[in-house]
């Protein structure tokens, strides 16, 4: 069966954040702190879980969205993976909570569990269903991933740094998002750049400036070896023209401003007539830099910034929206910047090439590329940028003052690895057919339910799972 899969690779999208918001600039005026978090981080907005809300509530929302709306059964899936940073049990994986929604239709036959490294394990999930599905073990079901993750942040300049969201793919074969396996390159490395040791607290180490550091080094040893491998096979070099789109893991939008003219660097000392003439006046003072200073030179970091400023404009920035509105996802930045590109420009992407970077800290990373095709309904990208809704489900959203933000924020932090409390069940906020807590009993076990109709509370209107 293996031999005979084709374009293998994701079929159908679907992503859901929480309801509840922050304003970056009204943050930063709280913080008195102003234009840190807007223009020196380049964010807008950061969504964030009330006490209702976490990533296996978020997880069993996006899963049975996607089934639901594209007309999946649930017995069609034989494997499932979840990716995710955010440690809800030390033993039991978030993927046997979503296993609730397999059961009611007598399938408990799906193999995977949780990837776990940083903001990378939904890339180890993503790419462990391609490679089921490419192998002699599939068995001819679809493969299901889910990247789900809240990010939060102890009070002070990082704390702008959250963001909450889960993303679910289809993947199987005939798929319109394409993988081109054969390009995949890969750094992994040790670092103590962002970690979480205190298991007690939700919240990371870090180290800001060894992390933007290890996080260049490892996008240049996967550009290079992408490369590499690109031209082994294909015969010809491969520039940042090659690809029609570029995606990268988001922990901010500046981030992502300096990664890609960190490409445009390195096509420069690769071959400098690959870039105009005033990139390669601009750039030839920083050519004879190391490695090590390239990475720290503030110089080189405006300088090629300003001269990639309209390639950026026109292969990047498509994939900012989701990012900079809802924060960083960690495992589901990737795909939300992704899922942002669909959104943006789905009519006019059969045919193009999409080269992503996923970054985990530790560190982990990897480059692949993807190739849009046609499909066949329900798994087109028409449908995907319908069924995703994005639009609308940032519309609906409901602003916080940075006052309640606080407040929230303490409880989850007071709540953190808790036990025998119940939720305030106000389902105000979210719109029917969300999952949310109820309750953690003395036995610290779970309990969630399903906004059903149009109803504002809990109750008459829940299922229970």
């Amino acid at each position: 069966m293996a031999s005979q899969q084709k374009d293998v690779g994701i079929l159908a999208m679907d992503i859901y954040f929480p309801p509840t918001c922050v304003q970056q600039e009204a943050l930063e005026n709280h913080d008195a702190i102003k234009g840190k978090y807007t223009i020196g981080l380049g964010q807008d907005c950061m969504a964030f879980c009330t006490e209702l809300e976490d990533v296996i509530s978020m997880s069993l929302t996006v899963v049975t969205s996607l089934l639901e709306k594209y007309g999946v059964d649930s017995k069609q899936i034989g494997r499932m993976e979840v990716g995710s940073g955010t440690v809800i049990d030390k033993s039991k994986s978030i993927k046997t909570f979503l296993m609730q929604i397999f059961k009611e239709n007598g399938n408990t036959d799906i193999e995977g569990v949780d990837s776990r490294n940083g903001c990378y394990g939904g890339t180890a999930a993503l790419f462990n269903c391609v490679n089921w599905i490419e192998s002699n073990s599939w068995d001819g079901r679809y493969g299901l991933v889910v990247c789900t993750d809240s990010a939060a942040y102890a009070e002070g300049p990082l704390r702008p740094l959250g963001g909450a969201a889960a993303i679910a793919m289809l993947i199987g074969p005939n798929a319109p998002i394409t993988f081109e396996s054969k390009y995949r390159a890969s750094h992994m490395s040790h670092a103590y750049d962002f970690y979480k040791p205190n298991l007690a607290s939700e919240y990371p180490v870090i180290d800001g400036k060894l992390s933007q550091t290890v996080y260049l080094m490892a996008l240049d040893s996967c550009y290079k070896r992408f490369c590499e491998r690109f031209e082994k096979l294909e015969g010809k070099p491969f520039l940042i023209s090659e690809a029609d789109y570029f995606v990268f893991h988001s922990p901010y939008n500046k981030l992502v401003q300096k990664s890609f003219a960190r490409l445009y660097f390195v096509d420069f000392l690769r071959n400098a007539s690959s870039v105009e003439e005033v990139g390669r006046e601009k750039l030839a003072s920083f050519s004879a830099l190391s490695g090590d200073e390239s990475y720290q030179s503030c110089d080189l970091e405006k300088a090629s910034q300003q001269v990639a400023k309209q390639l950026y404009d026109t292969k990047v920035q498509p994939t900012t929206l989701l990012p900079k509105q809802v924060g960083n996802m960690n495992t589901a930045s990737l795909y939300a910047a992704f899922a942002s590109l669909i959104h943006n420009t789905h009519s006019s992407l059969v045919g193009k090439r999409i080269v992503m970077f996923s970054c985990g800290s530790g560190i982990t990373t990897s480059m692949f590329s993807l190739i849009i095709q046609d499909g066949q309904h329900p798994f087109t990208l028409s449908n995907i940028a319908t069924v995703m809704n994005v639009s609308d489900k940032l519309k609906l959203r409901h602003e916080v003052p940075p006052e309640k933000f606080v407040e929230i924020v303490k409880l989850m932090e007071h709540r953190y690895g808790g036990k025998d409390f119940v939720t305030t069940k106000d389902t105000s906020l979210l719109s029917p057919g969300t999952f949310y807590l109820t309750e953690v009993d003395s036995m610290y076990r779970r309990s969630y339910a399903k906004k059903a109709g149009n109803g504002t509370t809990g109750g008459g209107n829940a299922a229970a799972l």
